[in-house]
């Protein structure tokens, strides 16, 4: 059996500083329909995501939240991980800056550079932008300010280490003109070769004054900064320089790297000097993407004026998210986002093409043929070939747009045929061909074939519409073979359903809603309900203790279910919770929870579980989280009744107690 063609890609890592909004949603989404795509055309696809969790800005919020990095992070990736999975991005692997392995292997590559003379000591002087992250040279500041994020700036000096940039400054200028596909857009390419012919300081690479991050091994007193810590990531997940490399033997150089623009020069000229200065190849193709804008401006955490996903997603579901990002996003270029362009296009795409299409198909089969899909006959009209040869062709189309990675342009090319089968309804006129069965079956024959079709290509897009259309047409092939005359003049027997996708929305109601009525939801606080009191004897029947979360996985056929193995001091046992929902396992390993252990066991899916983890949630569990310990104690520790007295009304309105 021949081996598979293997295709790397990557996202960004996401600082995790704060919330992420709808620009970052484009970039995940964007990688998560290439990642689709390559799966179908049966490549063996691993997709990176992860955050990045080190610096200046996070431990300045830390600290101002009372708590430590760490839990900081935590916090916040546990955001990520539920905002990944609402938006149904199909990752292989999340990789956090803090984890062992990444924090292992960034030692090793500052080490390697420093023994091979590309890392050097001495000292820096300049302006530094916290929120950033970054240098800027007196000559590079805008108006005296940042010139990525129009804040102030303070002047640093301090010994540090430097990476010698200037030295790999021609390599990779030539690199750049030398391989046309290394750089996406021809406007980026030209941008970073002028900012390469300016010429290139060397680069600043660790830092006394920050503590939150991996210490340099052989001088402690410096700590890695952000560009050898958080730009190899897309090394170390592979396992570079590891015990186990064989993920890194598999699969770099990555396929094609994600980034939206403001990161541009740190992946086109920084990134590509250091996998030099290692002696590895370089990226087959890096493609930094327009910004998505609000009144004009690049949405930003550290502007403040990104749109909170979570809005979009609840009320109009994940795919009109998705469809928009991908169809009007910031593919090729800036894109505006506003809530009337977000509106509109659900209206007139989603509803008015697509789900008419399938509404109109459907019902007319019902109707006509008890919803079965009849056979096709041998008197095929001119219309007939003129819809079905569009159909079959839009597959090439498809993919040699995917393959520039131009996933906005190959959508419009679907929405192209859906409109054209609009048209094909109206130039038929199905609704007078009622005297002639054979007539209409075919129509309809042609109709239902140009809806799997689309069907099949919306997998890489809007994978939850997708397979509503195919469960709507009583039919699971989904390969891209599927999409060519033979297999339309194969199919018959199927059973369809009429089904609608997407309802009309009142765009002014909506508009309203989003301008006005989701901010106040957001700013009003939820009511919280009591239940009736319970004797204080009661409740110090309950024996609760600190456990650590030792492994965690999903309970088989269970969507809902986690299995954890919890350590409680000497004694491990087997906990089910149901909150497979909201957590990722990998996530859970290592945490502090606290437990009920004299909860009688029960069996649920057949696993015993043998106590109760306590949860805080909300109502809708829109917010929800474990309990868990203010610092770490040693696992076993008891939750005495002295505490329980402080805490029995708080727990008694907040926790929500699992009966598992």
């Amino acid at each position: 059996m021949a081996e598979k063609e293997k295709f790397y890609i990557t996202t960004p890592i996401y600082y995790s500083s704060g919330d992420l909004h709808l620009g970052h949603c484009c970039t995940s989404v964007y990688a998560d329909s290439l990642a689709r795509w390559n799966r179908m055309l049966n490549k063996d696809v691993f997709f990176l995501t992860g955050s990045d969790e080190h610096g200046q800005k996070v431990a300045e919020k830390a600290s101002e939240a009372g708590i430590t990095p760490q839990q900081y992070c935590d916090n916040y990736v546990k955001k990520y991980y539920e905002l990944w999975k609402k938006l149904n991005i199909s990752y292989d692997k999340y990789i956090r800056t803090t984890d062992d392995y990444h924090v292992s292997a960034v030692q090793k590559i500052f080490k390697k550079l420093y023994d091979n003379g590309d890392i050097y000591l001495s000292s820096y002087e300049g302006w530094y932008c916290t929120p950033c992250e970054s240098f800027w040279t007196e000559s590079q500041l805008k108006d005296g300010k940042c010139p990525d994020c129009g804040r102030e700036v303070k002047k640093s000096k301090e010994e540090a280490y430097f990476f010698k940039l200037s030295k790999y400054a021609d390599r990779v200028k030539q690199y750049i003109l030398s391989h046309p596909d290394f750089v996406k857009l021809e406007g980026t390419k030209n941008e970073m070769i002028s900012f390469i012919e300016q010429g290139l300081n060397d680069l600043c690479v660790s830092r006394t004054s920050v503590k939150w991050g991996i210490p340099v091994p052989f001088n402690k007193d410096h700590t890695i900064y952000v560009w050898i810590d958080a730009l190899p990531n897309y090394l170390t997940a592979l396992g570079y320089l590891s015990d186990d490399d064989s993920l890194f033997k598999k699969y770099w150089p990555a396929n094609v790297q994600l980034m939206a623009k403001e990161i541009a020069r740190f992946h086109i000229i920084i990134w590509p000097a250091i996998l030099m200065a290692l002696d590895l190849p370089l990226p087959k193709t890096i493609h930094a993407h327009g910004w998505l804008t609000n009144a004009g401006k690049k949405m930003g955490k550290s502007l403040g004026n990104g749109f909170n996903p979570y809005i979009l997603c609840d009320r109009y579901g994940v795919d009109a998210v998705r469809y928009f990002l991908l169809r009007y996003g910031p593919i090729l270029g800036d894109a505006p986002y506003d809530n009337d362009s977000f509106l509109k296009a659900i209206n007139t795409d989603l509803v008015n093409d697509l789900a008419n299409l399938l509404s109109r198909t459907t019902a007319m089969m019902v109707q006509n043929f008890d919803g079965k899909l009849a056979p096709l006959s041998n008197d095929v009209k001119e219309i007939d070939n003129n819809l079905i040869n569009e159909t079959v062709a839009l597959k090439q189309k498809v993919s040699t747009f995917m393959e520039k990675l131009e996933v906005n342009n190959a959508l419009a090319e679907v929405f192209k045929v859906i409109r054209l089968a609009n048209k094909y309804i109206e130039d038929t006129a199905p609704w007078t061909l009622k005297e002639d069965k054979t007539r209409l079956g075919d129509v309809l024959h042609n109709l239902y074939f140009v809806l799997h079709s689309v069907a099949v290509l919306l997998e890489a897009f809007i994978p939850e519409t997708a397979q509503k259309v195919l469960k709507a047409l009583d039919n699971t092939d989904t390969g891209l073979d599927t999409i060519s005359e033979t297999y339309n003049k194969k199919i018959a027997g199927a059973v369809v359903e009429k089904t609608a996708l997407y309802q009309r929305l009142n765009i002014e109601k909506e508009k309203q809603y989003l301008e006005v009525d989701s901010v106040k939801q957001k700013e009003e606080p939820a009511k919280v309900e009591h239940k009736p009191y319970v004797e204080f004897e009661d409740f110090e029947k309950l024996e609760i203790k600190v456990g650590k979360i030792l492994t965690a996985e999903k309970v088989e056929n269970a969507d809902k279910l986690l299995k954890f193995s919890v350590e409680f001091g000497s004694e491990v046992r087997t906990i089910v919770s149901g909150v497979a929902l909201h957590y990722d396992p990998a996530y859970m390993v290592g945490k502090q929870v606290l437990c009920v252990m004299n909860l009688k066991p029960r069996k649920i899916r057949g696993v015993e579980s043998q106590g109760m983890i306590l949860y805080a949630f909300t109502n809708g569990d829109k917010e929800f989280c474990f309990v868990t310990p203010e610092k770490e104690i040693s696992s076993g520790a008891d939750v005495g009744w002295w505490l329980l007295t402080h805490i029995v009304i708080w727990m008694m309105t907040l926790l929500k107690i699992e009966k598992i």
